[in-house]
């Protein structure tokens, strides 16, 4: 008996050594080479099952012990209260562990339009991303949302049919979906095993092999390679299956052709070289392969950790603008967060060099230095202290005080100059210009009147941040009481530095705060957090909608200010004119007249007064004839500018404000509103209530299909009619159909419409 309880012992010991050396793994980050860093990003449609996939993720590579469940509110990346009560992801998480010898660092972002800012800031720092699909919905409105989005910022993906357990589950009707959806050329790598109606494994199309979960929490599973003996017509539907795929990279990938024409044939091709050829095509992003799999029964997520490793890319194969530092550090700042105990966090993507606890850094944006404090390695709301974070990796640091999300920092502004100086030799090179552009800095480009030079388009490439959407809904926020107003703007700004989404601004004429974002939920969730977070009962008025204007012609006036203010003279006249340009950008919209008179006169303006004319012509802007509201696509052209000795600037800028609102009434303005695309999934039975009910909300039908029982309707309907849809849809639905939206464009209104909105915003 003593024998057998000290080998019981020994049993137990061994045992935990074990699972604490393999949990212990990510304690050695910095010997983790940077070709095996794999920096990725989660992205989906609402419930295609992110969390579950990252929470599947984390418990295989042994970093957590037990998997929690987004129903029980006890996952590791959905830490927020908001988000444990919802079973709804709000904000991008951070996550690092180890598998195959390698590390990959996460970001599980939400699926909420709402909160789409989260998805776009992770992935202007992520170097691939992993894209979930539900097997029985295929691509979905937000599945194309967060596409397009990660297309601006070139991110090569894989696509993950997660949910293949469900009876309606369909690989080949995704596949379909994938090629119609988002034009893209799929690489089908599984195929699903089924017994009895049930999901038991999968088949690698590239290996030709059966892979078999057993029982438990799928840790255990097992491959075995097919034969046409022993396995018949599932053989012969794989061999197809394969030379399909090899056929389809075949045509995408030279190399890979050209063994194919070395051996003369399809078969007995080396896994290595099939993996390499989807490799460089996934990169590439001229194919995107495509596994399968069910997170929440525990089947496909090792393959797919598996896939992150072979098909995407590590940081050195991505990035090679950031090349230009050299051995100088370069980060790009991608979120920011307010903690209780260690202050606001930033967090950060290396590129290059490495960051110290305790550095001093320097903001190009922003052009100034900063001392950061202590220094981190994220694993969701957990923070462990670090002396030092290498390249490819993500780090969190306190006590940046002015850094924002999307700011590029580097160790010292001589290091910034000699990057500058040596992307602008690179840009020199046609080439060069082609591969380092991003689609976002494309359009800027486009719109500048003359062609940049190197250096211009180096200064646009170091400075580029992310697109922050426009918000379109609107509502006031009141303290309890005016003790709490101080507290209030700290909680607000606290906020807004997180959100870049979250708008906040005094009303002139009301004198109310309004809070604007992206949609109701996300207005809720905002007022939720201040009441939990900083316990300030605030209280929101009525959502109202964010409309804008543009001018409906043009017009012309000067105005000239002759006053005596204290002991000084304020002298001013200026000639303005405004009119309306579509697709103008940020800085293109205060414009000199080139003219002979008028360029001699505006040649000499001080730098002093040039930016208070443009302050003057932003505020302006801020403000249409109409109905108050922001005015856009208008160009302002300056014609003629004369200023007395001592002067000040803010006068300046009243002259201008006062002379652009005599110019914006004169040219009479229209009234714009939001317009979202909206995608309903409702049974048959309810098809036909819901689609009158959308007649009555001036929807534009613009798509009718059939997906499994439930029709699937896309239409454009305006924002001031979806307001409450929600309890709508569900009345008319027996609760059965489901929607989602976002913002699709601003659309003139018809006059009755216009006539409407303006009395429901001003009350007469």
């Amino acid at each position: 008996m003593k024998n057998f309880c000290t080998i019981n012992y020994y049993k137990k010991f061994l045992k935990n050594a074990r699972i604490r050396r393999y949990c212990t793994g990510t304690d050695n980050k910095n010997k983790i080479k940077i070709d095996n860093i794999r920096n990725i990003g989660i992205l989906a449609h609402i419930d295609a099952g992110k969390t579950t996939t990252t929470e599947r993720m984390l418990f295989y590579s042994g970093t957590i012990r037990s998997m929690g469940e987004v129903h029980h509110g006890n996952t590791v990346t959905d830490y927020m209260e908001q988000e444990r009560q919802r079973g709804i992801t709000i904000t991008s998480a951070a996550v690092s562990f180890p598998w195959r010898h390698s590390q990959i660092n996460l970001i599980d972002t939400p699926g909420h339009i709402d909160f789409t800012m989260e998805v776009e800031q992770s992935l202007a720092v992520l170097d691939g991303a992993v894209v979930v699909l539900d097997a029985s919905a295929g691509v979905e409105a937000q599945t194309l949302t967060v596409w397009r989005q990660a297309s601006g910022y070139r991110v090569p993906r894989l696509l993950y049919l997660n949910k293949m357990d469900r009876a309606d589950a369909d690989a080949l009707a995704c596949k379909k979906s994938i090629e119609d959806k988002l034009r893209v050329v799929p690489l089908m790598l599984h195929s699903p095993i089924t017994h009895e109606g049930k999901l038991i494994g999968l088949i690698d199309i590239v290996t030709k092999e059966q892979v078999l979960w057993k029982l438990g929490r799928g840790q255990n599973y097992e491959r075995r390679k097919l034969t046409e003996k022993q396995d018949g017509r599932q053989w012969e539907a794989t061999l197809n299956n394969h030379t399909s795929l090899i056929d389809t990279l075949s045509s995408l990938d030279d190399q890979l052709a050209d063994t194919i024409i070395q051996q003369e044939s399809l078969d007995n091709i080396d896994k290595k070289e099939i993996d390499a050829a989807i490799r460089r095509c996934t990169i590439d992003m001229k194919a995107f392969p495509v596994l399968c799999g069910s997170s929440y029964k525990n089947i496909g997520v090792q393959t797919l950790m598996d896939a992150v490793i072979d098909y995407l890319p590590s940081p050195i194969e991505r990035n090679s603008l950031y090349s230009s530092f050299g051995e100088d550090l370069s980060a790009r700042a991608f979120k920011v967060q307010h903690d209780d105990q260690r202050g606001v966090l930033t967090f950060l993507r290396l590129y290059s060099g490495e960051f110290t606890k305790g550095q001093k850094i320097y903001n190009l944006a922003r052009d100034c230095s900063e001392q950061t404090g202590s220094l981190y390695v994220a694993l969701a709301d957990e923070y462990r202290p670090v002396e030092k974070v290498t390249a490819g990796n993500i780090a969190v640091v306190s006590a940046l005080k002015a850094t924002m999300s999307g700011d590029l920092l580097t160790g010292t502004q001589a290091a910034a100059s000699r990057a500058r100086g040596v992307l602008a030799r690179r840009l020199q090179d046609p080439g060069e210009v082609e591969a380092l552009l991003q689609p976002s800095a494309k359009l800027r480009l486009q719109g500048m009147d003359a062609e940049p030079t190197p250096e211009e388009v180096a200064d646009l490439l170091l400075g580029i941040g992310t697109t922050i959407p426009d918000p379109v809904f609107l509502c006031s926020i009141e303290p309890p009481s005016i003790s709490y107003q101080n507290a209030l703007d700290t909680a607000l700004a606290e906020l807004q530095r997180e959100d870049p989404s979250l708008r906040v601004y005094s009303d002139e004429e009301s004198g109310q705060m309004v809070l604007a974002g992206m949609g109701e939920l996300h207005l809720e969730i905002i007022k939720e957090r201040i009441i939990r977070e900083y316990k300030i009962d605030v209280e929101l008025g009525p959502p109202q909608i964010s409309y804008r204007e543009a001018l409906a012609g043009r017009s012309r006036a000067t105005l000239a200010v002759d006053r005596k203010i204290g002991s000084a003279r304020q002298t001013v006249k200026v000639d303005m004119s405004a009119t309306s340009r579509k697709g103008v950008t940020q800085d293109k919209v205060l414009k000199l007249d080139k003219s002979a008179d008028s360029a001699a006169n505006l040649a000499h303006i001080h730098p002093r007064y040039m930016t208070a004319i443009r302050q003057g012509v932003s505020t302006a802007l801020l403000h249409g004839p109409k109905l108050g509201c922001q005015l856009v696509e208008v160009q302002v052209t300056l014609h003629w500018f004369e200023v007395g000795r001592g002067t000040s600037e803010s006068v300046v800028a009243a002259t201008v404000v006062q002379c652009l609102r005599k110019v914006f009434e004169e040219a009479d303005s229209i009234l714009l509103e939001p317009v979202m695309s909206l995608e309903i999934v409702c049974p048959e039975s309810h098809a036909a209530r819901v689609m009158a009910d959308l007649a009555r909300r001036r929807a534009e039908i613009q798509h009718i299909h059939m997906r499994h029982n439930n029709k699937v309707i896309e239409c454009i309907a305006p924002l001031s009619e979806l307001l409450g849809y929600s309890s709508s849809l569900r009345s008319l639905s027996s609760g059965l159909a489901g929607f989602t939206m976002e913002f699709h464009s601003n659309r003139q209104m018809a006059p009755h419409d216009e006539e409407k909105a303006i009395k429901n915003v001003t009350g007469f």
